[in-house]
């Protein structure tokens, strides 16, 4: 059996947020948004970019590892969130508002898994614990664009 070193764990469990018992996707969500927000700079296109592209390559490497372990789309293995939340987020400005809105959004989706999410979920691997977040994720950020640039929120 393949075994979960510490930073695995911090990482992959979207900095421990999967081993909170109840609505760990949440909370990993939270986590993420809150990165967002504090670290200066994660506006920055290139910035995020970069953090997304990191996490979501992480993401399948260490998604197979919690899956081997905790068995099919573990609750414990929230890096999927993280990186879904910052994709939501990405070419907008910080604002607490839109962070709120894109969280409640990024959420819902993220639930209901619209096409082709859920089907995603069966790729192998890794691939399907995060396919699937990146794809509610992507919907996500095509509203939050519509929001701020014809909508004017923010």
């Amino acid at each position: 059996m393949k075994q979960i070193n510490w930073f695995e764990k911090f990482l992959g469990s979207g900095f421990y947020t999967g081993y909170i018992p109840f609505a760990s996707g949440t909370f990993g969500s939270l986590a993420a948004s809150i990165i967002y927000f504090l670290i200066p700079g994660t506006e920055n296109l290139i910035v995020l970019s970069s953090m997304i592209l990191v996490f979501f390559l992480y993401g399948v490497y260490v998604s197979y590892k919690f899956e081997n372990i905790y068995g099919k789309d573990p609750a414990e293995c929230t890096i999927d969130e993280v990186v879904g939340t910052w994709i939501a987020l990405l070419n907008l400005p910080k604002s607490l508002l839109l962070v709120i809105i894109s969280f409640f959004i990024w959420r819902a989706l993220d639930i209901i898994k619209p096409f082709p999410a859920r089907r995603s979920e069966s790729l192998p691997g890794g691939w399907g614990i995060m396919v699937d977040d990146v794809i509610s994720a992507f919907y996500t950020f095509i509203i939050m664009q519509i929001l701020f640039h014809y909508f004017k929120l923010s």
